[in-house]
């Protein structure tokens, strides 16, 4: 998968043709919603974990040095938003990454993640896409908004997806991780359980596995990042916060403005691949029309992780809301 260029003129068609036809961009949810009763509810065929196989980033004549780059989310409770907030700001995303050059070839994934204790649809996983497909497969997703009600979701079940179930040509063919970007407000089981691998994804696997050796296994094919961004049930709380700062340590961005979401994983993925400083990203930030208070909290988020790479930080006396609190040790604040 991976082939074609997206289009942002593709973008805006599919966005005039929704509104003409009074639609959302999230049809398929919407009508799974609105006709099908609950008991019947199931993922779309194109985001349908089960029985897969992998999900593939792959080189091409087009894209001959491809990165795979992995967006998956929360869909329950207060999470619901998350997604539409994503599918609104995919220019942004991709105005950043290939228009000032971060990366050369990406290509994304999209998925989403509930709880497979009670929820019918606890895991979504699209297919790496370089074109407007990923703009389908995201609005593919069905936005169940359930969850258990207590402070954890299956996140380590998408965890053992994308350790198990992806194949990266970046890292096959030149040793890169891909990254792979989370973005929900609880945390996960503290094991990948059998008996729904089974149920969810069709693997037979001996024995259930501790979510730390989970992580260090995806460790190995992706570079990590949990968002836990504002507006959201358990925002700030520290028990979540703990506990996915002792799986992925620094990788942990605390977000104060969800309308940032993408331009935060631009920027980060941008200093990662040491492709801007601080200071150039923010200044892409100001190119695409991103307004002050969110120039402001992304420089206050990824200050000290351009920093801890060696990178120089941000000059901020003309960047407005830049002198809040800093934030905890270990965790990237946004």
């Amino acid at each position: 998968m991976g082939s074609g260029n997206w289009s942002t003129n593709v973008y805006d068609a599919a966005q005039s043709l929704n509104a003409r036809m009074g639609r959302s961009a999230f049809d398929y949810s919407d009508s799974t919603r609105g006709s099908i009763p609950r008991d019947k509810w199931a993922a779309h065929a194109d985001l349908d974990p089960r029985g897969v196989g992998v999900r593939e980033s792959r080189d091409s004549d087009e894209h001959p040095t491809s990165l795979a780059i992995s967006v998956l989310f929360d869909v329950t409770g207060s999470m619901g938003s998350v997604p539409v907030t994503l599918q609104t700001k995919l220019p942004e995303l991709f105005g950043l990454l290939l228009r000032k050059g971060y990366v050369d070839h990406p290509q994304i994934l999209f998925g989403a993640i509930g709880d497979a204790t009670c929820d019918r649809v606890p895991l979504q996983v699209g297919q790496f896409e370089s074109d407007n497909r990923m703009d389908d497969q995201l609005g593919n997703i069905l936005l169940e908004g359930g969850g258990g009600g207590q402070k954890t979701e299956s996140y380590e079940l998408a965890l053992y997806f994308m350790a198990r179930h992806t194949e990266l040509d970046c890292l096959d063919k030149r040793g890169k991780r891909g990254y792979l970007f989370i973005i929900g407000d609880e945390m996960p089981y503290n094991r990948v359980k059998r008996r729904e691998v089974d149920a969810v994804i069709g693997d037979t696997i001996g024995e259930d596995i501790p979510i730390e050796a989970i992580v260090a296994e995806l460790q190995r094919k992706f570079e990590v990042y949990y968002i836990l961004p504002a507006g959201t049930s358990y925002v700030g709380d520290t028990e979540v916060l703990g506990i996915w700062r002792k799986l992925l340590r620094q990788n942990v961005i605390e977000l104060d403005d969800l309308d940032a979401v993408c331009e935060t994983i631009a920027l980060t993925i941008g200093l990662a691949e040491d492709a801007i400083d601080l200071d150039e990203g923010l200044g892409h930030l100001r190119d695409v029309g991103a307004a002050d208070n969110q120039v402001g909290s992304v420089s206050r988020a990824l200050a000290s992780y351009a920093e801890g790479r060696g990178g120089p930080v941000a000059t901020t006396g003309s960047l407005p809301g830049l002198d809040g609190d800093a934030p905890a040790a270990g965790t990237t604040r946004l």
